[in-house]
Protein backbone atom coordinates (compact mmCIF):
# COMPACT_ATOMS: atom_id res chain seq x y z
CA UNK A 1 0.00 0.00 0.00
CA UNK A 2 1.22 3.47 -0.79
CA UNK A 3 0.76 5.91 2.05
CA UNK A 4 1.96 9.45 1.70
CA UNK A 5 2.62 12.17 4.25
CA UNK A 6 2.81 14.89 1.66
CA UNK A 7 3.31 18.59 1.42
CA UNK A 8 1.91 19.81 -1.88
CA UNK A 9 3.87 22.51 -3.64
CA UNK A 10 2.20 25.63 -5.01
CA UNK A 11 0.98 25.03 -8.52
CA UNK A 12 -0.73 28.18 -9.66
CA UNK A 13 -1.26 30.27 -6.53
CA UNK A 14 -4.91 30.92 -7.28
CA UNK A 15 -6.48 32.36 -4.12
CA UNK A 16 -9.95 31.78 -5.52
CA UNK A 17 -9.65 28.10 -4.56
CA UNK A 18 -10.06 29.00 -0.89
CA UNK A 19 -13.56 27.95 0.08
CA UNK A 20 -13.77 28.31 3.88
CA UNK A 21 -12.26 30.16 6.77
CA UNK A 22 -9.18 28.28 7.92
CA UNK A 23 -9.90 29.04 11.59
CA UNK A 24 -12.97 26.76 11.61
CA UNK A 25 -11.41 23.92 13.57
CA UNK A 26 -14.17 21.42 12.75
CA UNK A 27 -13.47 21.58 9.00
CA UNK A 28 -10.28 19.53 9.17
CA UNK A 29 -10.23 17.75 12.53
CA UNK A 30 -10.10 14.08 13.45
CA UNK A 31 -13.04 13.26 15.74
CA UNK A 32 -12.90 10.17 17.99
CA UNK A 33 -16.14 8.71 19.40
CA UNK A 34 -15.90 7.36 22.96
CA UNK A 35 -18.35 5.60 25.27
CA UNK A 36 -17.06 6.38 28.75
CA UNK A 37 -18.56 3.25 30.36
CA UNK A 38 -16.66 0.86 28.06
CA UNK A 39 -13.41 2.74 27.42
CA UNK A 40 -11.28 2.49 30.59
CA UNK A 41 -12.15 1.66 34.19
CA UNK A 42 -9.88 3.36 36.73
CA UNK A 43 -11.24 1.99 40.02
CA UNK A 44 -11.90 -1.70 39.40
CA UNK A 45 -15.70 -1.61 39.58
CA UNK A 46 -15.92 -2.87 35.99
CA UNK A 47 -17.39 0.34 34.57
CA UNK A 48 -15.41 2.80 32.47
CA UNK A 49 -15.18 6.26 34.00
CA UNK A 50 -13.89 9.77 33.42
CA UNK A 51 -10.72 9.14 35.39
CA UNK A 52 -9.96 6.20 33.11
CA UNK A 53 -10.64 8.35 30.05
CA UNK A 54 -8.30 11.02 31.43
CA UNK A 55 -5.57 8.39 31.80
CA UNK A 56 -5.86 7.61 28.09
CA UNK A 57 -5.53 11.18 26.79
CA UNK A 58 -1.86 10.54 25.82
CA UNK A 59 -3.08 7.63 23.70
CA UNK A 60 -5.64 9.83 21.97
CA UNK A 61 -2.97 12.43 21.38
CA UNK A 62 -0.65 9.81 19.86
CA UNK A 63 -3.39 8.86 17.41
CA UNK A 64 -3.68 12.44 16.21
CA UNK A 65 -7.17 13.01 17.61
CA UNK A 66 -8.34 16.66 17.60
CA UNK A 67 -11.73 16.21 19.26
CA UNK A 68 -13.47 13.59 21.39
CA UNK A 69 -17.19 12.96 20.95
CA UNK A 70 -18.62 11.55 24.18
CA UNK A 71 -21.63 9.23 24.05
CA UNK A 72 -24.30 10.02 26.68
CA UNK A 73 -22.95 9.97 30.25
CA UNK A 74 -25.92 11.49 32.08
CA UNK A 75 -28.01 9.53 34.62
CA UNK A 76 -29.91 6.82 32.78
CA UNK A 77 -32.33 3.96 33.34
CA UNK A 78 -29.83 1.69 31.51
CA UNK A 79 -32.38 0.51 28.97
CA UNK A 80 -30.87 2.18 25.88
CA UNK A 81 -27.18 2.58 26.69
CA UNK A 82 -27.54 6.13 28.01
CA UNK A 83 -29.87 7.48 25.34
CA UNK A 84 -32.72 7.08 27.85
CA UNK A 85 -31.80 10.22 29.78
CA UNK A 86 -33.14 10.74 33.30
CA UNK A 87 -31.35 14.01 34.10
CA UNK A 88 -29.91 16.37 31.47
CA UNK A 89 -27.80 18.25 34.00
CA UNK A 90 -26.23 15.37 35.88
CA UNK A 91 -23.45 12.84 35.49
CA UNK A 92 -24.03 9.12 35.95
CA UNK A 93 -22.29 8.37 39.25
CA UNK A 94 -20.98 5.12 37.77
CA UNK A 95 -18.82 7.16 35.40
CA UNK A 96 -17.47 9.40 38.16
CA UNK A 97 -18.11 12.69 39.87
CA UNK A 98 -18.50 16.21 38.53
CA UNK A 99 -14.93 16.81 39.69
CA UNK A 100 -13.75 13.83 37.63
CA UNK A 101 -15.56 15.24 34.60
CA UNK A 102 -14.00 18.68 35.16
CA UNK A 103 -10.53 17.13 35.45
CA UNK A 104 -11.04 15.31 32.14
CA UNK A 105 -12.13 18.49 30.35
CA UNK A 106 -9.13 20.36 31.73
CA UNK A 107 -6.69 17.60 30.75
CA UNK A 108 -8.17 17.24 27.25
CA UNK A 109 -7.94 20.97 26.60
CA UNK A 110 -4.37 21.05 27.92
CA UNK A 111 -3.54 18.35 25.36
CA UNK A 112 -5.18 20.39 22.60
CA UNK A 113 -8.17 18.08 22.31
CA UNK A 114 -11.67 19.52 22.14
CA UNK A 115 -14.66 17.75 23.69
CA UNK A 116 -18.08 17.36 22.08
CA UNK A 117 -20.92 15.60 23.89
CA UNK A 118 -24.00 13.73 22.75
CA UNK A 119 -27.19 15.56 23.69
CA UNK A 120 -30.51 13.76 23.34
CA UNK A 121 -33.17 16.44 23.00
CA UNK A 122 -35.75 14.41 21.09
CA UNK A 123 -36.86 12.21 23.99
CA UNK A 124 -36.39 11.39 27.65
CA UNK A 125 -36.59 8.20 29.65
CA UNK A 126 -40.08 7.49 30.94
CA UNK A 127 -38.40 7.48 34.35
CA UNK A 128 -37.47 11.14 33.94
CA UNK A 129 -39.21 13.33 36.56
CA UNK A 130 -40.73 15.43 33.78
CA UNK A 131 -42.61 12.47 32.34
CA UNK A 132 -43.61 11.12 35.73
CA UNK A 133 -45.17 14.49 36.62
CA UNK A 134 -46.81 14.71 33.19
CA UNK A 135 -48.54 11.33 33.36
CA UNK A 136 -49.82 11.95 36.89
CA UNK A 137 -51.35 15.35 36.24
CA UNK A 138 -52.72 16.66 32.95
CA UNK A 139 -52.81 20.17 34.44
CA UNK A 140 -49.08 20.10 35.16
CA UNK A 141 -46.93 22.21 32.85
CA UNK A 142 -44.95 19.07 32.09
CA UNK A 143 -47.98 17.41 30.52
CA UNK A 144 -47.60 19.61 27.45
CA UNK A 145 -43.88 18.87 27.33
CA UNK A 146 -44.84 15.55 25.72
CA UNK A 147 -47.14 14.53 22.85
CA UNK A 148 -50.48 12.94 23.79
CA UNK A 149 -53.65 11.66 22.16
CA UNK A 150 -56.88 10.59 23.88
CA UNK A 151 -57.81 8.29 21.01
CA UNK A 152 -55.53 5.80 19.32
CA UNK A 153 -54.06 7.66 16.30
CA UNK A 154 -54.59 6.17 12.87
CA UNK A 155 -50.84 6.34 12.25
CA UNK A 156 -49.99 4.62 15.53
CA UNK A 157 -47.40 2.37 13.84
CA UNK A 158 -45.82 4.78 11.36
CA UNK A 159 -42.40 6.41 11.52
CA UNK A 160 -40.72 3.83 13.77
CA UNK A 161 -36.99 4.30 14.33
CA UNK A 162 -36.50 0.60 15.00
CA UNK A 163 -38.76 -1.41 12.64
CA UNK A 164 -38.72 -5.09 13.40
CA UNK A 165 -38.20 -4.34 17.10
CA UNK A 166 -40.88 -1.71 17.70
CA UNK A 167 -44.58 -2.38 17.13
CA UNK A 168 -45.92 1.16 17.41
CA UNK A 169 -45.05 4.81 17.89
CA UNK A 170 -48.09 5.60 20.05
CA UNK A 171 -48.38 3.67 23.32
CA UNK A 172 -51.14 3.80 25.90
CA UNK A 173 -50.23 5.04 29.39
CA UNK A 174 -52.56 3.51 31.98
CA UNK A 175 -51.91 6.33 34.45
CA UNK A 176 -52.35 9.23 32.04
CA UNK A 177 -55.22 7.47 30.26
CA UNK A 178 -53.79 8.66 26.97
CA UNK A 179 -51.51 7.56 24.19
CA UNK A 180 -48.04 9.13 24.13
CA UNK A 181 -45.80 9.49 21.08
CA UNK A 182 -42.35 7.91 20.79
CA UNK A 183 -40.22 7.61 17.67
CA UNK A 184 -37.92 5.23 19.51
CA UNK A 185 -38.62 2.61 22.20
CA UNK A 186 -41.83 2.82 24.24
CA UNK A 187 -39.80 3.80 27.32
CA UNK A 188 -38.54 6.92 25.50
CA UNK A 189 -41.43 9.39 25.11
CA UNK A 190 -40.78 12.22 22.67
CA UNK A 191 -40.54 15.77 23.95
CA UNK A 192 -42.91 18.26 22.35
CA UNK A 193 -40.71 20.90 20.70
CA UNK A 194 -43.73 22.82 19.49
CA UNK A 195 -43.93 23.89 23.14
CA UNK A 196 -41.95 27.11 23.73
CA UNK A 197 -41.02 25.96 27.23
CA UNK A 198 -39.42 22.82 25.81
CA UNK A 199 -37.49 24.91 23.29
CA UNK A 200 -36.26 27.12 26.12
CA UNK A 201 -35.24 24.06 28.13
CA UNK A 202 -33.25 22.73 25.18
CA UNK A 203 -31.30 25.98 25.00
CA UNK A 204 -30.82 25.90 28.77
CA UNK A 205 -29.30 22.40 28.54
CA UNK A 206 -26.80 23.46 25.87
CA UNK A 207 -25.92 26.60 27.82
CA UNK A 208 -25.26 24.61 30.98
CA UNK A 209 -22.82 22.22 29.33
CA UNK A 210 -21.03 24.95 27.40
CA UNK A 211 -20.42 26.57 30.76
CA UNK A 212 -18.84 23.29 31.91
CA UNK A 213 -16.24 23.59 29.15
CA UNK A 214 -17.78 21.66 26.25
CA UNK A 215 -16.76 22.63 22.72
CA UNK A 216 -19.94 21.53 21.03
CA UNK A 217 -22.66 18.93 20.74
CA UNK A 218 -23.64 15.97 18.64
CA UNK A 219 -27.40 16.47 18.30
CA UNK A 220 -29.14 13.11 18.37
CA UNK A 221 -32.07 12.44 15.98
CA UNK A 222 -32.22 15.97 14.56
CA UNK A 223 -35.18 15.46 12.16
CA UNK A 224 -37.32 14.15 15.02
CA UNK A 225 -36.61 17.19 17.22
CA UNK A 226 -38.09 19.51 14.62
CA UNK A 227 -41.00 17.48 13.25
CA UNK A 228 -44.67 17.88 14.19
CA UNK A 229 -45.96 14.39 14.98
CA UNK A 230 -49.56 15.51 15.53
CA UNK A 231 -49.65 16.87 11.96
CA UNK A 232 -47.99 13.88 10.29
CA UNK A 233 -44.92 13.49 8.12
CA UNK A 234 -46.08 16.05 5.54
CA UNK A 235 -45.89 18.96 8.00
CA UNK A 236 -43.11 21.52 7.47
CA UNK A 237 -40.34 20.85 10.01
CA UNK A 238 -39.58 23.54 12.58
CA UNK A 239 -36.16 24.52 11.20
CA UNK A 240 -36.22 27.67 13.30
CA UNK A 241 -35.51 25.49 16.35
CA UNK A 242 -32.13 24.54 14.90
CA UNK A 243 -31.41 28.19 14.18
CA UNK A 244 -32.28 29.13 17.76
CA UNK A 245 -30.17 26.34 19.25
CA UNK A 246 -27.23 27.35 17.09
CA UNK A 247 -27.62 31.03 18.00
CA UNK A 248 -27.61 30.10 21.68
CA UNK A 249 -24.41 28.12 21.29
CA UNK A 250 -22.63 30.74 19.19
CA UNK A 251 -23.55 33.56 21.55
CA UNK A 252 -21.80 31.80 24.41
CA UNK A 253 -18.92 30.29 22.42
CA UNK A 254 -18.52 31.33 18.76
CA UNK A 255 -16.16 28.39 18.13
CA UNK A 256 -18.52 25.73 19.50
CA UNK A 257 -20.28 23.45 17.03
CA UNK A 258 -23.48 21.53 16.42
CA UNK A 259 -22.90 18.14 14.75
CA UNK A 260 -26.20 16.80 13.49
CA UNK A 261 -27.38 13.21 13.23
CA UNK A 262 -29.71 13.80 10.29
CA UNK A 263 -30.21 11.00 7.79
CA UNK A 264 -31.97 13.11 5.19
CA UNK A 265 -32.26 13.14 1.40
CA UNK A 266 -29.78 15.32 -0.53
CA UNK A 267 -32.41 17.92 -1.41
CA UNK A 268 -32.79 18.66 2.33
CA UNK A 269 -29.10 19.13 3.10
CA UNK A 270 -28.91 22.88 2.67
CA UNK A 271 -31.96 23.59 4.79
CA UNK A 272 -30.55 21.50 7.67
CA UNK A 273 -27.11 23.15 7.44
CA UNK A 274 -28.72 26.58 7.19
CA UNK A 275 -27.31 29.65 5.48
CA UNK A 276 -23.52 29.56 6.04
CA UNK A 277 -23.90 27.01 8.81
CA UNK A 278 -26.51 28.99 10.71
CA UNK A 279 -28.11 25.73 11.91
CA UNK A 280 -25.58 22.87 11.78
CA UNK A 281 -21.83 23.26 11.31
CA UNK A 282 -21.36 19.52 10.81
CA UNK A 283 -23.70 16.80 9.60
CA UNK A 284 -23.05 13.09 9.12
CA UNK A 285 -23.21 12.08 5.47
CA UNK A 286 -25.46 9.05 5.94
CA UNK A 287 -26.55 9.23 2.32
CA UNK A 288 -23.05 8.76 0.91
CA UNK A 289 -22.20 6.17 3.59
CA UNK A 290 -24.96 3.83 2.44
CA UNK A 291 -23.82 3.91 -1.17
CA UNK A 292 -20.20 3.56 -0.05
CA UNK A 293 -21.02 0.19 1.49
CA UNK A 294 -22.84 -0.86 -1.65
CA UNK A 295 -19.77 0.06 -3.72
CA UNK A 296 -17.52 -1.82 -1.29
CA UNK A 297 -19.75 -4.88 -1.67
CA UNK A 298 -20.08 -4.58 -5.44
CA UNK A 299 -16.45 -3.43 -5.94
CA UNK A 300 -17.61 -0.79 -8.41
CA UNK A 301 -17.69 2.90 -7.53
CA UNK A 302 -20.38 4.40 -9.78
CA UNK A 303 -23.13 4.50 -7.13
CA UNK A 304 -20.79 5.98 -4.52
CA UNK A 305 -19.52 8.58 -6.99
CA UNK A 306 -23.10 9.58 -7.71
CA UNK A 307 -23.84 9.88 -3.97
CA UNK A 308 -20.77 12.09 -3.50
CA UNK A 309 -21.90 14.33 -6.33
CA UNK A 310 -25.43 14.61 -4.92
CA UNK A 311 -23.99 15.80 -1.60
CA UNK A 312 -21.31 18.00 -3.15
CA UNK A 313 -23.02 21.33 -2.57
CA UNK A 314 -23.19 22.68 0.97
CA UNK A 315 -22.79 26.05 2.71
CA UNK A 316 -19.16 27.17 2.84
CA UNK A 317 -19.07 27.32 6.64
CA UNK A 318 -20.57 23.83 7.07
CA UNK A 319 -18.85 20.49 6.69
CA UNK A 320 -19.75 16.87 6.11
CA UNK A 321 -18.71 14.34 8.75
CA UNK A 322 -17.67 11.01 7.21
CA UNK A 323 -17.48 7.68 9.01
CA UNK A 324 -17.04 4.01 8.23
CA UNK A 325 -18.73 2.56 11.32
CA UNK A 326 -20.50 4.30 14.14
CA UNK A 327 -22.21 3.21 17.37
CA UNK A 328 -25.40 2.12 15.60
CA UNK A 329 -26.20 -0.27 12.78
CA UNK A 330 -25.07 0.46 9.23
CA UNK A 331 -28.24 2.04 7.86
CA UNK A 332 -29.01 0.78 4.34
CA UNK A 333 -32.56 2.11 4.20
CA UNK A 334 -31.98 4.31 1.13
CA UNK A 335 -30.73 1.43 -1.00
CA UNK A 336 -33.05 -0.55 -3.23
CA UNK A 337 -33.93 -4.03 -1.98
CA UNK A 338 -31.62 -5.49 -4.61
CA UNK A 339 -28.73 -3.25 -3.55
CA UNK A 340 -29.38 -3.90 0.15
CA UNK A 341 -29.41 -7.66 -0.42
CA UNK A 342 -26.06 -7.35 -2.18
CA UNK A 343 -24.60 -5.67 0.90
CA UNK A 344 -26.20 -8.26 3.17
CA UNK A 345 -24.79 -11.07 1.06
CA UNK A 346 -21.28 -9.66 1.26
CA UNK A 347 -21.10 -8.21 4.77
CA UNK A 348 -24.00 -9.57 6.83
CA UNK A 349 -25.33 -12.82 5.37
CA UNK A 350 -26.73 -14.20 8.64
CA UNK A 351 -29.95 -12.91 10.17
CA UNK A 352 -28.16 -12.36 13.48
CA UNK A 353 -25.94 -9.82 11.70
CA UNK A 354 -28.88 -7.75 10.45
CA UNK A 355 -31.05 -5.27 12.32
CA UNK A 356 -34.18 -3.09 11.99
CA UNK A 357 -35.06 -4.50 8.55
CA UNK A 358 -32.51 -2.17 6.98
CA UNK A 359 -29.04 -2.51 8.47
CA UNK A 360 -26.04 -4.48 9.67
CA UNK A 361 -24.88 -4.59 13.30
CA UNK A 362 -21.24 -5.56 12.83
CA UNK A 363 -17.89 -3.87 13.36
CA UNK A 364 -15.92 -3.05 10.23
CA UNK A 365 -13.01 -5.49 10.59
CA UNK A 366 -15.02 -8.75 10.74
CA UNK A 367 -17.37 -7.40 8.07
CA UNK A 368 -14.60 -6.67 5.58
CA UNK A 369 -12.51 -9.68 6.65
CA UNK A 370 -9.57 -8.71 4.44
CA UNK A 371 -6.57 -6.75 5.74
CA UNK A 372 -5.88 -4.96 2.45
CA UNK A 373 -9.49 -4.00 1.89
CA UNK A 374 -9.82 -2.86 5.51
CA UNK A 375 -6.84 -0.56 5.05
CA UNK A 376 -8.42 0.74 1.84
CA UNK A 377 -11.55 1.61 3.84
CA UNK A 378 -9.57 3.73 6.27
CA UNK A 379 -7.63 5.42 3.50
CA UNK A 380 -11.04 6.34 2.10
CA UNK A 381 -12.24 7.64 5.46
CA UNK A 382 -9.30 9.97 5.88
CA UNK A 383 -9.31 11.20 2.28
CA UNK A 384 -12.99 11.96 1.69
CA UNK A 385 -14.01 15.65 1.42
CA UNK A 386 -15.05 16.29 4.99
CA UNK A 387 -14.24 15.65 8.64
CA UNK A 388 -13.32 12.04 9.54
CA UNK A 389 -15.05 10.50 12.56
CA UNK A 390 -13.63 7.26 13.94
CA UNK A 391 -15.15 5.14 16.69
CA UNK A 392 -13.13 3.77 19.60
CA UNK A 393 -11.61 0.37 18.82
CA UNK A 394 -11.89 0.73 15.06
CA UNK A 395 -8.25 1.81 14.93
CA UNK A 396 -7.20 -1.66 16.09
CA UNK A 397 -9.82 -3.59 14.13
CA UNK A 398 -11.99 -4.70 17.05
CA UNK A 399 -14.63 -7.33 16.42
CA UNK A 400 -18.26 -7.61 17.47
CA UNK A 401 -20.29 -9.79 19.82
CA UNK A 402 -23.46 -10.90 18.07
CA UNK A 403 -24.76 -12.57 21.23
CA UNK A 404 -25.46 -9.10 22.65
CA UNK A 405 -28.77 -7.38 22.02
CA UNK A 406 -29.27 -5.17 18.98
CA UNK A 407 -26.62 -2.43 18.71
CA UNK A 408 -24.73 -3.54 21.83
CA UNK A 409 -22.90 -5.96 19.52
CA UNK A 410 -20.58 -3.09 18.52
CA UNK A 411 -20.34 -1.53 21.99
CA UNK A 412 -18.00 -3.94 23.78
CA UNK A 413 -15.17 -2.74 26.07
CA UNK A 414 -12.00 -1.30 24.57
CA UNK A 415 -9.19 -3.83 24.15
CA UNK A 416 -6.00 -2.39 25.63
CA UNK A 417 -3.81 -5.43 26.30
CA UNK A 418 -3.58 -9.22 26.39
CA UNK A 419 -3.79 -9.18 30.19
CA UNK A 420 -6.77 -9.87 32.40
CA UNK A 421 -9.95 -8.25 31.10
CA UNK A 422 -7.90 -6.68 28.28
CA UNK A 423 -6.59 -4.01 30.63
CA UNK A 424 -10.03 -2.42 30.56
CA UNK A 425 -10.67 -3.13 34.25
CA UNK A 426 -8.85 -4.62 37.20
CA UNK A 427 -12.17 -5.89 38.52
CA UNK A 428 -13.73 -9.28 37.97
CA UNK A 429 -16.90 -8.22 36.18
CA UNK A 430 -16.66 -5.85 33.22
CA UNK A 431 -19.66 -3.61 32.54
CA UNK A 432 -20.23 -5.47 29.26
CA UNK A 433 -18.70 -8.79 28.10
CA UNK A 434 -15.28 -8.60 26.50
CA UNK A 435 -14.63 -10.34 23.20
CA UNK A 436 -12.58 -13.29 24.42
CA UNK A 437 -13.08 -15.90 21.72
CA UNK A 438 -12.26 -16.21 18.04
CA UNK A 439 -10.08 -14.18 15.70
CA UNK A 440 -10.97 -10.85 17.31
CA UNK A 441 -10.49 -11.87 20.96
CA UNK A 442 -8.78 -9.23 23.05
CA UNK A 443 -5.74 -11.47 23.58
CA UNK A 444 -5.01 -11.18 19.83
CA UNK A 445 -6.39 -7.72 19.01
CA UNK A 446 -5.31 -4.96 21.38
CA UNK A 447 -3.49 -1.65 21.59
CA UNK A 448 -0.35 -3.00 23.28
CA UNK A 449 0.36 -5.61 20.60
CA UNK A 450 -0.32 -3.27 17.70
CA UNK A 451 1.74 -0.43 19.19
CA UNK A 452 4.79 -2.68 18.89
CA UNK A 453 4.15 -3.58 15.24
CA UNK A 454 4.90 -1.01 12.55
CA UNK A 455 2.72 -2.93 10.08
CA UNK A 456 -0.32 -3.17 12.35
CA UNK A 457 -3.64 -1.52 11.61
CA UNK A 458 -3.06 0.90 14.49
CA UNK A 459 0.24 2.00 12.94
CA UNK A 460 -1.42 2.41 9.53
CA UNK A 461 -4.22 4.49 11.05
CA UNK A 462 -1.68 6.78 12.70
CA UNK A 463 0.09 7.19 9.36
CA UNK A 464 -3.16 7.92 7.56
CA UNK A 465 -4.11 10.55 10.12
CA UNK A 466 -0.66 12.14 9.74
CA UNK A 467 -1.10 12.12 5.96
CA UNK A 468 -4.50 13.74 6.26
CA UNK A 469 -3.11 16.48 8.49
CA UNK A 470 -0.40 17.16 5.91
CA UNK A 471 -3.19 17.74 3.40
CA UNK A 472 -5.42 20.57 4.62
CA UNK A 473 -6.81 20.83 1.09
CA UNK A 474 -8.86 17.66 1.69
CA UNK A 475 -10.95 19.23 4.40
CA UNK A 476 -10.77 22.84 3.28
CA UNK A 477 -10.56 22.91 -0.48
CA UNK A 478 -12.49 22.49 -3.68
CA UNK A 479 -12.76 18.91 -4.87
CA UNK A 480 -13.64 17.05 -8.02
CA UNK A 481 -14.20 13.39 -8.88
CA UNK A 482 -11.94 12.54 -11.81
CA UNK A 483 -12.71 10.27 -14.74
CA UNK A 484 -10.65 7.08 -14.37
CA UNK A 485 -12.07 4.99 -17.21
CA UNK A 486 -12.49 2.13 -14.70
CA UNK A 487 -15.59 1.65 -12.58
CA UNK A 488 -13.46 -0.03 -9.92
CA UNK A 489 -11.41 3.10 -9.29
CA UNK A 490 -12.27 6.29 -7.42
CA UNK A 491 -10.00 9.31 -7.90
CA UNK A 492 -10.60 12.66 -6.21
CA UNK A 493 -8.61 15.83 -6.83
CA UNK A 494 -8.33 18.53 -4.13
CA UNK A 495 -7.24 22.13 -4.54
CA UNK A 496 -6.79 24.77 -1.86
CA UNK A 497 -4.71 27.96 -1.85
CA UNK A 498 -2.43 26.65 -4.58
CA UNK A 499 -2.08 23.17 -3.07
CA UNK A 500 -3.18 20.20 -5.17
CA UNK A 501 -3.41 16.50 -4.36
CA UNK A 502 -5.05 13.40 -5.80
CA UNK A 503 -6.16 10.32 -3.90
CA UNK A 504 -6.82 7.11 -5.85
CA UNK A 505 -8.53 3.92 -4.60
CA UNK A 506 -9.00 0.59 -6.33
CA UNK A 507 -12.21 -0.94 -4.89
CA UNK A 508 -11.51 -4.21 -6.72
CA UNK A 509 -9.47 -7.17 -5.50
CA UNK A 510 -7.97 -7.60 -8.97
CA UNK A 511 -4.90 -5.86 -10.31
CA UNK A 512 -5.60 -3.19 -12.89
CA UNK A 513 -2.71 -2.92 -15.33
CA UNK A 514 -3.69 0.37 -16.92
CA UNK A 515 -5.81 3.05 -15.30
CA UNK A 516 -6.04 6.37 -17.13
CA UNK A 517 -7.11 9.34 -15.07
CA UNK A 518 -8.28 12.46 -16.86
CA UNK A 519 -6.61 15.60 -15.44
CA UNK A 520 -7.38 18.38 -17.87
CA UNK A 521 -6.72 21.10 -15.30
CA UNK A 522 -3.20 19.95 -14.46
CA UNK A 523 -1.59 19.58 -17.85
CA UNK A 524 1.69 21.16 -16.74
CA UNK A 525 2.11 19.19 -13.51
CA UNK A 526 4.31 16.32 -12.38
CA UNK A 527 2.58 13.73 -10.19
CA UNK A 528 4.78 12.66 -7.30
CA UNK A 529 4.33 9.86 -4.80
CA UNK A 530 6.45 11.15 -1.95
CA UNK A 531 6.62 7.88 -0.01
CA UNK A 532 8.06 6.23 -3.08
CA UNK A 533 10.18 8.96 -4.75
CA UNK A 534 11.11 6.67 -7.61
CA UNK A 535 7.50 6.81 -8.79
CA UNK A 536 7.21 10.10 -10.66
CA UNK A 537 4.44 10.15 -13.19
CA UNK A 538 4.13 12.67 -15.99
CA UNK A 539 0.98 13.64 -17.78
CA UNK A 540 0.40 12.79 -21.39
CA UNK A 541 -2.32 14.74 -23.18
CA UNK A 542 -3.89 15.61 -19.83
CA UNK A 543 -4.08 12.00 -18.68
CA UNK A 544 -2.30 10.18 -15.86
CA UNK A 545 -1.64 6.48 -16.47
CA UNK A 546 -0.85 4.06 -13.64
CA UNK A 547 -1.26 0.47 -12.50
CA UNK A 548 -3.05 -0.48 -9.28
CA UNK A 549 -2.88 -3.71 -7.31
CA UNK A 550 -6.03 -5.12 -5.76
CA UNK A 551 -7.39 -2.80 -3.04
CA UNK A 552 -4.43 -0.48 -3.53
CA UNK A 553 -4.66 3.22 -2.75
CA UNK A 554 -2.30 6.06 -3.58
CA UNK A 555 -2.00 9.63 -2.37
CA UNK A 556 -0.22 11.99 -4.76
CA UNK A 557 0.92 15.59 -4.78
CA UNK A 558 0.93 17.73 -7.92
CA UNK A 559 3.95 19.88 -8.57
CA UNK A 560 4.24 22.38 -11.38
CA UNK A 561 7.04 21.70 -13.83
Amino acid sequence: MCLVALISACSNGEKKEQTVSANRWYMNSIIYNVEVRVFKDSDGDGIGDFNGLTQKIPYLKSLGVDAVWLAPFQPTSYRDDGYDVMDYYGIDTKTGTKEDFDSFIKAAHKAGIKVVMDVVLNHTSNSHPWYQKARLDSTSKYFNWYVWSKAKPKNFDEGMAFPGVQNETWTYDEVAKRYYFHRFYDFQPDLNFENKEVQAEGKKILTYWLNQGLDGFRLDAVPFIIDKPAEGDDAEPMYNILSDLNATVKKLNPDAILLGEANVAPDKNKVFFGENGSRLQLMFNFYANQYLFYSLADEHVSTFKEALQKTHEKPTESQWAYFMRNHDEIDLGRLSSKERNKVYEKFGPEKSMQLYDRGIRRRLAPMINDAKKLELCYSLLFSLPGTPVIRYGEEIGMGDDLTLQERLSVRTPMQWSSGANSGFTSGNKPYRPLINMGEYRYQAVNVDLQSKNSQSLLSKIKQLIAARKAHPEIGLGAWNVLDTGADEVLAIEYTYEGRKSIVVHNFSKRRLEKVEISMKNASSSVIENVINPTEKLNLSNGRLTLALNGYEYKWYSLKEQ
